[in-house]
């Protein structure tokens, strides 16, 4: 765990972002409070899915759902 005052957090910024993703960064105000800089992880989208290759054409796959439409 690192910790930073203020004035030099202020002016890395970009560094301190870096370091969070690997630890938890202290930034310490002159007033004495601190704060925790904590990267958090995104969760991804449940349609973020990979896809597939097929040798379907696009007129095979409108002629699918055409077909599926009519009943």
């Amino acid at each position: 765990m690192k910790a930073y005052q203020y004035s030099v957090a202020r002016k890395r910024l970009s560094e301190l972002l870096d370091t969070a993703k690997k630890e938890e960064v202290l930034i310490k105000r002159r007033g004495g409070e601190t704060f925790s800089l904590v990267y958090k992880k995104t969760s991804q989208s449940p349609f973020d899915v990979p896809g597939i290759t097929t040798k379907s054409t696009t007129g095979d796959i409108l002629g699918a759902i055409r077909e599926s439409r009519e009943g």
